[in-house]
């Protein structure tokens, strides 16, 4: 019997782009939200794979932690493997997280050791010599760092050492060594430390961790920690048959899509897909979407809802200069969802970019998880909703995928409404 896993991650598409790579292996995963257990129907872990989004992206550290530790607490059962999903670039509160979930995994068991390595090559994000690097550079020269980091460096022994956790670093040599070299350098990591951090920069090189980490005395105990990278060599990794696709339905309506991320992946894919003939381009100004009188917002949300009834589909993004503000997004985000719930009832598809967008999304929707089915591209996932709609969804972190990344969704969606297939 294949294994079954809790993946606790700090945001909605960094939840489902984990939980993907097992959904697309034939494992029954559903990616949940707010009250644990709530939309997987009990506190234990039913489905093979729950993906769990604390939305702790925009907390503090202790808070951040807080939420993980209960969340661990919650929903760790003794059979189930634990995977910490952390961004690829640091954002957010991973040291303090995997910190509270090392603390708690260390109570049940007696013991922790978590097997490190933050690495997705399929989008440009790779690691050497413990540090980040992004298309190549060091994570510190890239826009991402520019608009939103939480560390003074993209060293992640160095991120580690603030919460004291001590770490050691498996170069890549030691890596591709793989087999008898690599699982002796993670046993003598366990014995010296609580983290092992390990240097990767291809899915070859995540394959060799993925197997090491299974092959060690304790393999059940381990805490991975990772991104969407790490979680495709442990599903890869797991001999089972692969299940076929379930068929999708959608909804009577166009699709919908909202661009609610700030990174510029995501706004040249936005222009592309608003330049296709057949979509409909509804940008909002962040002061109209704040301080908009209730008229004027109903008469928008009915041309926009008159659109979607007649199968059109339409792209919702939020208009931002050249420096907007950033302490804005959560305000945008809630603003957003509020404005768009009338039109849930008439959609056949949604696409959403950016993590804090997309919760915000369902949450107003009356969505409570995601049933994933397959991924489109790397990090960008195909689910369907669950709860007071069931449509088709994509979900994309803001700054993965290429411009034409949004286009690409919104063609897929256009097949399942004719088709009622996910491929």
């Amino acid at each position: 019997m294949a294994p079954r896993w809790l993946i606790l991650a700090d945001d909605l598409t960094g939840a489902a782009d984990c939980a993907i790579a097992f959904a697309r292996r034939g494992r029954a995963t559903v990616v949940q939200w707010g009250e644990p257990g709530a939309a997987a129907g009990g506190d234990a872990v039913p489905h093979d794979v729950v993906s769990h989004d604390a939305d702790s992206r925009r907390l503090g550290a202790e808070a951040a932690a807080a939420r993980h530790a209960a969340l661990a607490g919650r929903l760790h059962r003794p059979d189930v493997r634990v995977f910490k999903k952390i961004d690829s670039t640091l954002r957010g509160q991973p040291a303090a997280e995997l910190a509270a979930t090392l603390a708690v995994m260390r109570q049940r068991k007696g013991a922790a050791f978590a097997i490190l390595a933050p690495a997705f090559p399929a989008t440009g994000r790779t690691t050497r010599a413990g540090r980040i690097l992004v298309a190549g550079r060091p994570l510190e020269e890239t826009e991402l760092w520019r608009r939103d980091h939480t560390y003074p460096t993209g060293a992640v022994p160095q991120m580690l050492d603030g919460t004291g956790l001590a770490s050691t670093v498996i170069d890549l040599a030691t890596v591709r060594a793989g087999g008898d070299a690599l699982r002796a350098a993670l046993a003598a990591a366990a014995r010296e430390s609580a983290v092992a951090v390990l240097d990767a920069e291809q899915d070859d090189d995540l394959a060799r961790i993925a197997a090491a980490g299974l092959a060690m005395a304790k393999a059940d105990d381990l805490v991975w920690v990772g991104s969407a990278g790490l979680a495709h060599a442990l599903a890869a990794a797991e001999a089972v048959p692969p299940a076929p696709a379930p068929s999708v339905a959608s909804g009577p309506g166009g699709t919908l899509v909202v661009v609610g991320s700030l990174a510029a992946v995501s706004r040249a894919a936005s222009r592309k897909l608003a330049a296709e003939p057949r979509m409909r381009h509804l940008p909002v100004a962040p002061d109209w979407l704040l301080g908009a009188g209730e008229d004027e917002r109903r008469r928008w949300r009915d041309a926009l809802t008159a659109r979607l009834a007649v199968g059109d589909d339409v792209l919702v993004e939020v208009a931002t200069g050249e420096a907007p503000d950033l302490a804005l997004g959560s305000r945008l985000a809630t603003a957003l969802g509020a404005l768009l719930a009338p039109a849930a009832p008439h959609l056949g598809a949604l696409v959403a970019t950016g993590g804090e967008t997309a919760a915000a999304l369902l949450a107003q929707f009356g969505v409570d998880g995601l049933a994933l089915i397959d991924e489109i591209e790397p990090g960008i996932s195909l689910g369907l909703t669950r709860g007071r709609i069931a449509v088709p969804i994509v979900t994309k972190a803001g700054a993965f995928g290429s411009e034409d990344s949004l286009a690409r969704a919104v063609h897929h969606l256009r097949a399942i409404r004719h088709e009622g297939s996910p491929t």
